[in-house]
């Protein structure tokens, strides 16, 4: 563990040890050449956790290279590091950091990259990018300025093995033809939606007011367009880009409105008369289902307090309990609480129609592409839509599914299995994607795992000088920034379309709003 060692593996400092966080050191020690070298963290106690389980070992004690209380000290101390370089030469044994894993608050990714892009090292930054167009713009100028590296985007649904074949088998196998169109639905979970949007660090909209969709689907909407318009055997180099955007969304569910009328003026689930009866009772989701029933420690428990696997190892389950109901009693006087404290921290024993969130629990966007054929590229360049729905009220929780209907064919997908039924034959193909180890099978149906995989290997590459950067963007990250971007845009835009209840003319739209740089 750490950075003193005689390997030549690629460094990496984690900027955020939170669950994104520890769900990518998970997958860079146990399945790279990686290792996780140094953690910025500014909460002392997630800070130190994740120093014992991935650098300096339970009974160790970090060095000054391998601990940081957040990403401003980090910055301050390798800009001493690489003066001091410079002066006296680089420190016998210690490895520069070569690579940064940015899991961090959304509205933090901006500033970070900026404020590291002189370092010119390799990213990988969690989704979203960032909460605007403008900001996004200014992270590919501020990189623009320095020399090219691998920068990578938390976009998982690129990378489990159920993907990478449903794209194989529409792009480079054309099993169904040319597509007509596609319906893709991300079922959240009634739950999930509670926990992250409704109580949790998601619940409020950007102040532009972009919400959900960006903060848990833009990874639904860039899959749509790697799907239908990146550069592939189907469409060619050149990407098809949309015609049109248009979404419709609401609050159905999580507002005062739909308050049952027992619940009274209770704000808080532990003091409340209609708990009992109430689906979304803190008490039944973290201490019923996830305590007492699961006995697990990690998400989403541990978001609610992040030192219960600590309490429970060291002091057993009913300290563990109390703990946790201590936190879900926390409340606040909506009358007499500035703002500002409240939407500072989530609430996980508020109840759920008295809670502070604007996003919306239910949507759908349209995109539309025009015919653009291009020569030899006929097939995958014609007129085709998607039509995405981003539901809450699921049994389902984050297991994709979707149809997509072609030419010669249709597909059904659904995270686990692939059926293709062809119209000529009249025979219908079942692919199971063979089952991973649990671990891997819980990130995102091993997504998290071929993310970290083919960054850490997209580094090793680049800096042993096998690959270039622009081969490994397009071989093993599989887009680059530019792309990146634009699936952000393409996110933004139809939020924009949802709330001023319009069409958006893509073309029209980017050319207005594409050259945005704070």
């Amino acid at each position: 563990m750490g950075s003193i060692q005689p390997s030549s593996s690629p460094q990496f400092l984690v900027i955020g040890a939170g669950s994104r966080g520890h769900a990518y050191a998970r997958a860079v020690e146990a399945s790279t050449s990686g290792s996780i070298a140094a953690v910025a963290e500014i909460d002392p106690f997630k800070r130190r956790e994740f120093g014992e389980r991935y650098i300096w070992g339970r009974n160790g004690e970090p060095h000054e290279h391998q601990s940081f209380a957040g990403w401003e000290d980090w910055v301050a101390w390798e800009t001493q590091r690489r003066h001091h370089a410079v002066v006296r030469g680089t420190q016998p044994g210690y490895q520069p950091i070569t690579g940064v894993f940015i899991c961090t608050l959304d509205e933090t990714h901006a500033p970070i990259i900026r404020a590291i892009a002189h370092f010119n090292l390799h990213i990988l930054c969690e989704k979203p990018l960032a909460l605007s167009l403008s900001d996004c713009l200014s992270i590919s100028s501020a990189l623009s300025k320095y020399p090219p590296k691998v920068f990578s985007i938390g976009h998982v649904l690129h990378y489990s093995p159920h993907n990478i074949l449903l794209r194989t088998l529409l792009t480079s196998d054309q099993v169904i033809g040319e597509v007509v169109s596609i319906e893709h639905t991300e079922p959240i979970g009634w739950w999930h939606f509670s926990h992250s949007y409704v109580r949790g660090n998601w619940r409020r909209s950007t102040p532009e007011g972009v919400g959900s969709l960006l903060t848990k689907s833009c990874h639904d909407i860039d899959f749509l367009l790697w799907l239908l318009c990146a550069p592939s055997r189907l469409t060619g180099e050149k990407p098809h880009f949309p015609s049109t955007i248009s979404s419709t969304g609401a609050i159905t569910q999580f507002r005062r409105a739909r308050k049952p009328q027992a619940a009274g003026h209770s704000t808080n689930c532990l003091s409340c008369p209609a708990e009992s009866d109430c689906i979304y009772s803190a008490k039944k989701i973290y201490r019923d289902r996830w305590l007492r029933k699961e006995r697990d420690t990690g998400w989403p428990l541990k978001i609610v307090v992040p030192e219960i696997e600590d309490i429970v190892t060291t002091k057993g389950w009913n300290a563990g309990e109390e703990r946790l109901m201590q936190k879900l009693g926390e409340d606040y006087d909506k009358s007499t609480t500035p703002d500002a404290e409240i939407a500072s921290r989530s609430w996980y024993g508020r109840c759920v129609y008295e809670s502070d969130n604007d996003v919306v629990d239910d949507q759908t966007v349209t995109i539309t592409w025009d015919d653009e054929s291009l020569p030899g590229k006929a097939l995958g360049r014609g007129p085709k839509q998607a039509l995405f729905h981003m539901a809450y009220a699921t049994q389902a929780q984050c297991e994709r599914r979707g149809r997509i209907y072609g030419t010669l064919g249709e597909i059904t997908y659904d995270s686990h299995t692939i059926t293709v039924h062809r119209f000529a034959t009249g025979e219908t193909t079942v692919h199971d994607i063979p089952k991973q180890a649990p671990e891997v099978e819980k990130s995102h149906g091993g997504g998290d795992w071929g993310l970290a995989g083919a960054f850490v290997q997209s580094v090793h590459n680049v800096d042993g000088g096998t690959m270039d950067v622009a081969q490994v963007q397009r071989e093993l990250v599989g887009c680059d920034l530019e792309e990146i971007i634009i699936s952000h845009a393409v996110v933004f835009a139809a939020d924009e379309a949802r709330r001023e209840k319009k069409v958006i003319d893509w073309a029209e739209w980017w050319k207005r709003n594409g050259q945005m740089v704070e």
